[in-house]
């Protein structure tokens, strides 16, 4: 009996040594786990990469400085911004997709390569949605038809006419090929049964160079970015693309009000960052952009640029679950669009 008792209380003792033994072997596996806890529940605590996917001085980066500076003052971080153009958008974005999942790095996304370049890239494609998070919609905005100041035009009607007089001969420019832009001069092209020719460009700067200088006769760009030249009269208006009129610059007709309803393009700008970000992070960078969104003086100056509020949530903000389903209702509406009208990006 001694000896059996002996032999049960060996074996007891080495269970227990065993299931210590297990315990310490899986604390080094929870301690990563642990830490992203604590870390998600910090953030941030070092300064957080803002990668704009377009050149300086266009609407996305001036959303993304306007915005990066609110959440500097607010969250006592810097957000750097980073251009990382190319590809209609999809160079910076498929870094962010690719990059890690940490939250600090974060991407302020567009329409284009946020909705549009799925369709119009297709297999080309270097990121699928599911590899960005949607964290929240700053902006929207009308897209404007503009010419250089010299084209003897006035209004929508008139240029149509005078692309239809001048078969081929005229050229639009835009920011990048599958973006907003190059979708409304595309859309014009089907609606108005006129010839032109897309001219891409790295970004709203060098396009908009080139419309003043004359070289290219016509451009499209989002409104915040043009709205300095068309003020101060070295670019002309000829419509914006939204269902009415913008504020901003409420002396220019709709592309709706001049006859052709079927050109209609809201673009937009929101903040995304890779797939995997932790949901503390998501929704805490959520509700800063939200509250970003609501201060009135931030929205005056981006209201001045002839942006339009959100109104993903009832009381007009933001939501990474509203722009969640926003964004996947962007992606199969332009879908269609991009099949219609036939665009490519060769």
């Amino acid at each position: 009996m001694h000896e059996t008792s002996m032999r049960r209380r060996a074996l007891l003792g080495a269970g227990g040594g065993f299931a210590l033994l297990g315990a310490g072997l899986a604390l080094p596996a929870l301690l990563p786990s642990i830490a992203r806890a604590q870390g998600s529940a910090n953030w941030p605590t070092r300064p957080v990469r803002f990668v704009v996917p377009f050149t300086p001085a266009g609407t996305t980066d001036i959303a993304a400085r306007i915005l990066g500076e609110r959440l500097n003052a607010r969250l006592g971080q810097p957000f750097p911004i980073e251009n990382r153009a190319g590809a209609g958008g999809n160079i910076g974005s498929e870094l962010v997709a690719k990059g890690e999942a940490d939250g600090y790095t974060i991407l302020m996304q567009t329409i284009s390569s946020g909705a549009i370049n799925y369709q119009l890239y297709g297999a080309k494609m270097p990121y699928r949605p599911e590899e960005l998070a949607n964290i929240g919609l700053l902006i929207r905005v009308p897209n404007v038809i503009f010419v250089n100041k010299d084209l003897p035009v006035r209004n929508l009607k008139e240029l149509v006419a005078y692309a239809k007089a001048h078969p081929g001969q005229l050229n639009f420019g835009s920011s990048g090929a599958g973006t907003s832009l190059h979708m409304t001069g595309e859309l014009l092209k089907l609606e108005a049964k006129i010839d032109i020719t897309h001219v891409p460009f790295r970004g709203a700067g060098p396009m908009m160079a080139e419309v003043m200088a004359g070289r290219v006769q016509m451009g499209v760009d989002n409104l915040p970015s043009v709205i300095g030249h068309l003020r101060e009269g070295r670019l002309r208006a000829m419509a914006v693309t939204t269902r009415s009129r913008s504020p901003a610059l409420s002396e220019v007709p709709t592309t709706a009000e001049e006859g052709f309803p079927g050109v209609e393009a809201t673009a937009w700008f929101g903040v995304q960052a890779q797939g995997r970000t932790p949901k503390p992070i998501v929704d805490k960078l959520g509700r800063e952009i939200d509250a970003v969104v609501k201060e009135p003086e931030t929205w005056a100056k981006l209201a001045d640029l002839g942006g339009m509020k959100p109104e993903l949530t009832p009381d007009g903000g933001t939501s990474p679950e509203g722009f969640d389903r926003f964004v996947k209702a962007e992606i199969e509406k332009w879908s269609a669009i991009v099949k219609r009208s036939g665009a490519t990006v060769d």
